[in-house]
């Protein structure tokens, strides 16, 4: 058995995971997940102003530098993807570290995953964008190109006496599948056994979300997540593994905390798709076999993507936004009058120098709740906050709208507040373009003090498979007939949920405490429900609706629902966090006996 700890899922979080892993009997391994689309694009722009940045400097500062002493003495590996857009500047930083402490770490370098040289072959064959079908973003506006790498490169750096690896953008979870192919010999045909370890890393890669963190049962461990601890995954060499956390910290390791993670972000539960497996988790199960000990079993491979999936980040023109407050009776009313003020104030100016109106204009009253549509209550709050944002292809055009609202301050109705402060500036707007590139074009390097080795590894044109949807294999359950007395409950006294983003479309997995809650449940979650819940978000009312008997649970994808996605998007939500607290409201009848226990 190997012990792998999760220690980050995203730039900038908390630096409490490393001190508890260290302090922990046991470990392995730890693994870092520093990158987003999003993470990318702000690395490319930092490379380009100064050559030797553009990775995770807190993979640096925050983890290595303090801790280069500990880490050698405990024999753990760490694992990264903080090499970002640089992982070859970040791998001259940690040994050049190294080298200062006299100690004898081994330190390699993953590359291969930037497309930017390549980029003009790249857009030679005018490829398409995979859901939308889009052409390709002129040339001039791309930030960044980058390949999804998998596992086995992370794993030959290991084999080749790695203690710390780094690399660019690879897949989240390829950090912990590398470790197991390094530790357990796995080949690229063991595809449950990498559908497994893939599981096991999907699981950790966003860190305490699967120990407490953004947990539907929050009020359980409110009082402990100030000292959350980190999961950690005990894997065994036939794929089994458990998922727990360091003795004596905060948080929960549950049925619930982990199912959450497990359908988070994952579309088509059927065809999960990562570089090394298209993994199958619709008949995983999960058992607690210990107080914050999970058991998970029952992912399956379903073969291996005949390409990569690259990701182009491009900048498309600039937006602005800025928060302010109002108080007093009817805030919401006012609140929208301002900001309607001072956008008719700044359209008109616009008019009058014969420039084109803004592309997107957002307006939302937080505290009206403005996110729930036409399941909202009139809750008449006497103090919101009111986000006014634009989005246009000319700086000087968002630069208006802002000098508008400041302006408009004393004309407006009474009791707006603003913390003060400067002025907010305008930032690009990056969208995401994703592409499938031939394995081929791909070339992938690991680096370490002494050489450089080209990874290559054979793949037998039978383990290939084009991207496809699976879809649900498992039919759904059939509401019993009953002639039960039903009474009316929130989902969320049946279900967990979790939510979050790809693009421009929302994940919503949803899994009932108990399997029979779940007909009742999938009765009131179709397709049509979930549109109408989302209506007021959505630009089409494209939903897929997947089930995960084994859970069992229900995953939504709803498409173009982000109004663009990350910051691309003007919305407070645009990554959809919030769309599973929107669901679980939803009222649902269910026998009464059913409550009983």
């Amino acid at each position: 058995m190997i012990r792998i700890g999760g220690a980050t899922g995203y730039w900038g979080e908390a630096d409490l995971a490393l001190p508890q892993f260290l302090a922990e009997a046991n470990l392995d391994f730890i693994v870092f997940d520093y990158l987003a689309e999003i993470t990318m694009s702000i690395m490319a722009r930092a490379k380009a102003s100064d050559p030797g940045k553009g990775y995770a400097t807190d993979f640096v500062s925050g983890v290595v530098a303090p801790h280069l002493e500990s880490i050698a003495q405990s024999g753990i590996k760490l694992i990264s993807n903080a090499g970002g857009i640089n992982p070859e500047a970040c791998g001259a930083v940690i040994r050049q570290l190294v080298d200062t402490s006299g100690l004898s770490l081994k330190v390699a370098v993953v590359t291969g995953d930037d497309l930017m040289p390549r980029l003009d072959a790249l857009l030679d064959v005018q490829p398409r964008e995979m859901f939308s079908g889009d052409r390709p973003p002129p040339r001039e506006s791309i930030a960044s190109a980058n390949v999804y790498l998998g596992a086995f490169p992370i794993a030959q750096a290991l084999d080749q006496g790695a203690d710390i690896v780094i690399t660019g953008r690879c897949v989240d979870s390829a950090v912990t599948l590398g470790a197991c192919i390094h530790r357990y010999g796995w080949e690229p045909s063991d595809l449950d056994l990498l559908a497994a370890g893939s599981l096991a890393g999907h699981l950790i890669e966003c860190g305490p979300q699967a120990t407490g963190g953004n947990y539907t049962d929050w009020h359980e461990v409110a009082d402990t997540l100030h000292e959350v601890g980190y999961p950690i995954a005990e894997i065994d060499g036939d794929g089994s593994f458990v998922i727990t956390k360091p003795a004596g910290t905060g948080g929960c390791v549950t049925i619930g905390s982990v199912g959450e993670q497990l359908l988070y972000e994952i579309g088509d539960p059927a065809a999960y798709e990562l570089p090394d497996v298209i993994c199958d988790f619709t008949e995983v199960s999960l058992e607690q076999v210990g107080i914050d000990r999970i058991t998970v079993k029952g992912a399956r491979g379903r073969g291996v993507p005949e390409c990569y999936k690259a990701s182009i980040t491009w900048a498309d023109g600039w937006r602005v936004g800025m928060v302010g407050f109002y108080v007093g009776a009817q805030a919401a009313d006012k609140a929208r009058i301002f900001a309607d003020e001072a956008i008719q104030r700044a359209r008109r100016k616009l008019s009058e120098m014969n420039a084109p109106d803004y592309v997107d204009v957002s307006v939302e009253v937080i505290g009206d709740e403005s996110h729930w549509g036409e399941s909202a209550r009139y809750v008449r709050s006497r103090e919101v906050a009111v986000k006014i944002a634009c989005r246009h292809a000319d700086r000087r055009a968002t630069d208006l709208l802002m000098r508008e609202l400041a302006g408009v301050g004393l004309g407006a109705p009474p009791g707006f507040c603003a913390f003060a402060g400067t002025r907010p500036k305008s930032s690009p707007v990056i969208r995401l373009f994703s592409v499938l590139v031939d394995r081929k074009l791909v070339d992938i390097q690991v680096h370490n003090a002494e050489q450089s080795v080209p990874f290559n590894m054979e793949m037998s044109a039978e383990l290939l498979t084009s991207p496809q949807v699976v879809g649900s294999a498992s039919e759904f359950p059939a509401m019993p007939d009953t002639d039960a007395n039903l009474v009316e409950v929130p989902l969320e006294q049946l279900a967990w949920a979790r939510s979050g983003d790809k693009g421009d479309k929302a994940n919503i997995g949803v899994m009932a405490r108990k399997s029979d809650f779940f007909p009742w449940i999938v009765a009131i979650l179709t397709e049509s429900y979930v549109a109408s819940r989302f209506s007021h978000f959505m630009a089409s009312s494209e939903i897929d609706r997947f089930v995960l008997p084994g859970l069992p649970a229900l995953n939504f994808v709803l498409h173009n629902v982000l109004g663009g996605g990350g910051i691309a998007s003007l919305r407070n939500d645009p990554q959809a966090k919030g769309f599973a607290q929107i669901l679980l409201d939803t009222p649902v009848k269910v026998p009464e006996s059913l409550l009983e226990d």
